[in-house]
């Protein structure tokens, strides 16, 4: 696989008859090893290892049902009290990041009201806090620790 602008993890991998899987330690399984999924793996490890945050306050391929439609975020952070705190949106890493990812992310949003979003491809990431009073997206100049998204509540 690709390496990424992320720092290096451990991961457990194994080869089937059916190509390569990689355990994800967040949903404690085997999940096929897609370029995609090799972005989620390092950047969710890259948020618990090296940025703080709680593993245990992450939800992987979180549902959102939009107007009778299921769709999936990547992931999301949720706060102490169980309400969703932070979208995680993550591409391959030959998926650009453009306003499409953003308008994605602003869809799920729509449901679950977040604060904060980040998005990465592996190579470029992210985040911002979500301005509702005008409507636009306030960007930090790297992906801020746990405690600094935290200590905004």
């Amino acid at each position: 696989m690709l390496q990424l602008n992320l720092p290096a993890s451990q991961f457990s991998i194994k080869q089937t008859k059916k190509g390569y899987f990689i355990f994800d330690k967040f949903r404690k399984k085997y999940v096929k090893l897609t370029p995609e999924e090799w972005v989620r793996q390092h950047f969710l490890m890259y948020l618990t290892e090296h940025k703080g945050y709680p593993e245990a306050l992450i939800a992987v391929e979180q549902e959102v049902s939009l107007n009778k439609m299921k769709k999936r975020c990547d992931a999301v952070l949720y706060d102490l009290q169980i309400k969703p705190q932070l979208i995680i949106e993550l591409k391959a890493p030959n998926i650009p990041i453009t306003q499409a990812v953003f308008d994605q992310v602003a869809v799920y949003n729509s449901k679950l009201n977040v604060e904060y979003f980040m998005i990465s491809n592996g190579m470029e990431h992210y985040c911002c806090r979500v301005n509702t009073a005008t409507e636009s997206y306030e960007f930090f100049e790297e992906i801020p620790d746990y405690q600094e998204i935290n200590g905004n509540k």
